[in-house]
């Protein structure tokens, strides 16, 4: 009997993510560039609050499992906002954050692509991760222009001041 290979990849996801948090918080030198007073988005108000309130609304089924799975859908479309808010606050992104935040997008863009071609093979359908996956994919449209434009002139990326 194989492995799905969605399980492979969720797995894959969960070690990588995990070792890049560890990453982040205990190697120098990145764990040293982490300015705890820049990053003082509020998640708890602004993002995690709404994905409850959405994840009630819009379960197919009312059991913990199914609602604490659609609020991390929700939570995933807009988890990435922070990160975002922060470098727009920065203005001048740095390679590796840059590389990175593209990554995450363009994996989310796979993942629609993956979605058309199941709904076309299997006729799956998922209303809530798709929307969730569009916003998600729409919050990264205006940093890959400005991410495409800095690859394509060799320069450094610098994020526009938000007016």
């Amino acid at each position: 009997m194989s492995i799905h290979s969605s399980v492979v990849m969720k797995i894959f996801f969960i070690i990588s993510t995990g070792w890049l948090i560890y990453n982040m918080r205990m190697k120098p030198p990145v764990c040293t560039t982490y300015d705890r007073n820049a990053d003082n988005f509020q998640y708890e108000k602004w993002l995690v609050g709404p994905s409850v309130l959405l994840a009630l609304i819009s379960t197919s089924e009312y059991s913990v499992s199914e609602i604490l799975w659609t609020m991390s859908i929700w939570l995933e479309s807009v988890a990435i906002f922070p990160q975002l808010v922060l470098l727009q606050q920065l203005r001048e992104v740095e390679n590796l954050t840059s590389h990175f935040v593209f990554a995450m997008g363009a994996y989310r863009f796979l993942y629609i692509l993956n979605w058309i071609y199941r709904y076309f093979v299997e006729g799956y359908v998922n209303w809530v991760g798709w929307l969730g996956g569009l916003i998600q994919t729409g919050l990264y449209v205006d940093f890959f222009y400005y991410y495409a434009m800095s690859k394509w002139y060799g320069q450094r990326l610098i994020l526009p001041t938000v007016a």
